[in-house]
This record gives structure tokens, sequence and C-alpha cells, in this order.
């Protein structure tokens, strides 16, 4: 007969590499582009797409951060003024840390849900609701 620790290293063995992983949400680096005295985010939908957030939502985050104008066209998003890319990674980092992540488990398997006038984050992967600050 196995013995427990036997049993449970077997079954961790057998365990799906995605599920062990503690690191495992994948954000494209943002591409820019800067024209004149415009600043273009080239990969804005992928972003959003990979943090499972509204794009509105980002670029609200974006536009205050930054304290730059902008607007969403298509799948990019525009700001007005020079922005270095070294700037954008840390304010996508600051929104990630805040908006994304649960400050429960620190799992990225969050969604953002309005409920009356109180927007909360809802982790998937314990549960947890806490209320976000307004953008």
């Amino acid at each position: 007969m196995k013995s427990y620790e036997d049993m449970l290293k077997e079954a961790k063995e057998k365990l799906p590499e995605d599920i062990t992983k503690k690191k495992r949400l994948k954000i494209p680096r943002p591409k820019l582009m800067i024209q004149g005295n415009q600043t273009f985010i080239i990969n804005f939908e992928d972003i959003t797409n990979a943090l499972r957030r509204e794009p509105k939502h980002l670029a609200k985050f974006l536009f205050r951060e930054l304290a730059k104008p902008g607007h969403l066209e298509g799948k990019r998003l525009i700001l007005q003024g020079k922005v270095t890319k070294r700037l954008v990674e840390k304010k996508l980092k600051s929104y990630i840390r805040e908006f994304v992540y649960c400050k429960e488990c620190n799992r990225p398997d969050t969604k953002l849900v309005k409920e009356s006038r109180i927007i909360l984050m809802v982790c998937e992967a314990c549960g947890a609701r806490q209320p976000i600050r307004d953008i």
C-alpha cells in the first residue's frame, strides 16, 4: 500500500502545468509609435483583452495617470503629447496591481462588477469581493 506522501506526489505530477504555475497572466508589452505630438499605443486592444478589462476603463486610468488627453480609435489608444514607453509600462503595472490582481489571494482571475453606484472587484478564484476606487 502506498503512503500518503507518495499518493500526494503522484497526484501533483498529474496536475496540468497551468494550474501549478503562479504567474500565468501574460500581458503584451505596449508598442508605442510617436508621430508629431501624439503617442499611439498600437496594441492597446491586445493588452485589454489579456487583462480582461474594458478598454474605456484602462484608457481613462491612463489619461488620468499620465495627465494627457486622448481617445480610443479602433484597436489603438491615442494620447496627446509625447510619452515614453517606460512611463506607459510603469502605469500599466500600477493599473494591474490595483485593478486586476485580487487583494486576498493575489491571483489575476478577477472581474469588475457594478452594483448600484459601487464598482466591485470580484475574484473568481477565491470569491473575495472588494470595492475599488472610481477613476
